[in-house]
């Protein structure tokens, strides 16, 4: 009896092992067939398989060759995958890998490869894996701060989106962004004022008198007021005799419509509808997610109100500045129109590039705006820029504000723009902005 129960027992065990592989090779094919799929529809230049054993690569050959012939694609057994920052080192130690892949890319890899045996192995040349693998900068950010020293800034808590803008007469200003636009002030330090435009986008205006620029500087800067009201808003700004530089003229097939407004001192509005279109498949279910912003003042038509904001910069050279917001900044791009990229900071801020050849304004070396985010750790992100080096800085240590109110540093992007960071602490000034940026910690 014994005897019986042992052999049973080996049978059973014997049988779990060989079932245990047979799923395991089914998941491997299942695996690759995808992969051939997405590099067969030129979704990823090259695709890996999972790291297996030589001999699990044998057994399952022939199946991977015929999966590649099956989507038009090539194979290849690859004993020794490269090592860059992408991945932990020992990833595919003592392992092999299959890539998928069309002749081109097998070309671009065995490039890379021997790039790095040359002995050059930085932050590029995982980027250059990335692409490869054809993962969206986001991602290769992602896996770069897993396994690096990298950081961006999505990693020290962006809280909102700020723009300053500059003015010889604040008090006009604020009457129009309070009174005419319907904005809330949620901060008055006297010299500046912030306005809610949105859930966490902001403006503040400044006296030119007291701030980093001057109001006869270019305003080489848009404010896009994201809303689906452009009828009613285009009505109502006209009856308040607000200029307009831009009629609204509504078209079908647009991708978005709008009309440009000019503030009391220049600076142009652009009052924007994003419609439902392949450019905005991203951003229409993100603007979705808030609601519209109704005004606050009894001086503005019942029921108008703003989804978000986009601040829109200008540039010679798109792809240097593409380049830096998202592989520096870290940022999500979120719409893409070839010649202008949006893309996305915090819940309803969002940031736009614009080539000057195309936009409302063309480059100049001074602009009197502050591109500024706000920061749940501004210290944080400050001791990484000064570390990384990453992009020049305007100051040697974070400017503390009157009573610990602030703390912030001001940098600068590769098209001059200052880029603000900021961070608020507790003081009856910022009570309603902590308030409605969820940060009251000290």
């Amino acid at each position: 009896m014994k005897s019986s129960a042992l052999f049973l027992l080996i049978i059973f065990i014997f049988s779990s092992c060989q079932e245990q592989k047979v799923n395991s090779h089914q998941k491997h094919l299942g695996s690759m067939a995808a992969m051939a799929e997405m590099v067969a529809a030129d979704v990823k230049p090259i695709a890996l398989s999972e790291p297996m054993e030589s001999a699990e690569i044998d057994a399952i050959w022939a199946e991977a060759s015929e999966i590649a012939e099956k989507y038009g694609v090539e194979v290849f057994r690859e004993t020794e995958l490269i090592k860059t920052m992408l991945f932990p080192e020992s990833v595919a130690d003592g392992k092999e890998v299959l890539v998928f892949h069309k002749p081109n890319a097998l070309e671009a890899y065995l490039d890379l490869k021997k790039t790095i045996a040359e002995g050059k192995n930085s932050v590029d040349e995982a980027r250059r894996f990335g692409r490869l693998l054809g993962y969206p900068n986001q991602h290769i950010n992602t896996l770069l701060a897993k396994n690096t020293e990298f950081k961006s800034l999505p990693d020290f808590d962006i809280q909102g989106t700020n723009v300053f803008l500059y003015y010889k007469d604040l008090a006009t200003a604020k009457d129009f962004y309070h009174q005419t636009l319907g904005m809330e002030i949620v901060s008055d330090y006297g010299f500046a004022a912030t306005v809610r435009i949105s859930h966490d986008a902001f403006l503040t205006l400044v006296d030119e008198s007291k701030g980093m620029h001057k109001a006869s500087e270019p305003k080489t800067v848009a404010i896009a007021l994201l809303t689906d009201q452009l009828p009613e808003w285009y009505a109502y700004l006209q009856g308040k005799n607000v200029p307009i530089k831009y009629t609204y003229k509504p078209k079908e097939n647009n991708a978005h419509d709008g009309f440009v407004a000019i503030d009391p001192e220049g600076y142009l509005l652009e009052f924007e509808m994003f419609k439902q279109h392949e450019e905005n498949e991203l951003l229409i279910p993100q603007m979705r997610k808030y609601p519209a912003l109704p005004t606050v003042s009894e001086g503005v038509a019942a029921g108008l109100g703003f989804y978000g904001a986009v601040t829109w910069t200008y540039y010679k050279d798109m792809l240097q500045a593409e380049k830096f917001y998202e592989e520096i900044m870290g940022l999500r791009l979120i719409v893409d129109q070839g010649w202008a990229k949006v893309y996305q900071v915090s819940e309803t801020g969002y940031l736009g590039l614009v080539d000057e050849r195309r936009g409302m304004h063309t480059f100049s070396e001074s602009k009197a705006v502050n591109v500024s985010f706000l920061l749940g750790d501004v210290s944080g992100w400050f001791d990484y820029i000064k570390k990384s080096n990453s992009f020049p800085l305007r100051q040697d240590s974070l400017e503390v504000g009157p009573e610990g109110k602030y703390k912030g540093f001001v940098g600068f992007d590769p098209g001059g723009y200052y880029l603000e960071f900021d961070q608020f602490f507790p003081h009856s000034d910022n009570e309603r902005l902590l308030e409605l940026l969820g940060n009251k910690k000290d």
